[in-house]
């Protein structure tokens, strides 16, 4: 096993190939590809079949497989310095604060919605108890300024 595979860049394509498997699939064939096979008598489309497939496999990049004997037989040397290592330190326990400080606050976030919540339900039967008065209210004056509007007109024809 050479030491170029443990670079960061082809451990990330190991990783993409065995996560994503359909990804490196067989590639679908275009339309225009799909037509021509399908116009093409069936002797043809087998051996046009063929090359494709074997055109796909001589481009498709080879396959990397864990071999644990090999592995336990060559000791994996990974190169971090001290800093590197309490820079990446670091940065973990930085991350892993911030996750903590965040779900504090949105726990405290979900408990000031619910008590927001619970006030607004709690202030709809007030509001609605408020909104009669206010209607009550505004019959009982008009029924007052048509009194008034009466005793006035009485005190104009008085004074005639």
């Amino acid at each position: 096993m050479s030491q170029s595979l443990w670079e960061p860049e082809e451990m990330e394509k190991m990783y993409e190939q065995h996560v994503n498997p359909e990804q490196h699939a067989e590639p679908e064939l275009e339309e225009s590809e799909q037509q021509e096979l399908e116009q093409q008598e069936p002797e043809q489309m087998e051996e046009q079949q063929v090359e494709l497939e074997q055109e796909e496999l001589q481009m498709q990049p080879e396959s990397v497989e864990f071999q644990p004997e090999a592995a336990e037989a060559q000791p994996i040397a990974i190169a971090l310095s001290a800093d590197e290592f309490s820079a990446l330190e670091d940065r973990i326990l930085r991350a892993v604060d911030l996750v903590k400080r965040e779900r504090i606050a949105r726990t405290a976030a979900e408990e000031r919605a619910q008590q927001a919540e619970a006030q607004l339900s709690g202030q709809t039967g007030s509001v609605e108890n408020l909104q009669k008065e206010v209607d009550g209210l505004r019959a009982e004056r008009d029924h007052v300024r048509q009194r008034v509007e009466r005793l006035l007109s009485e005190l104009d024809a008085l004074e005639l």
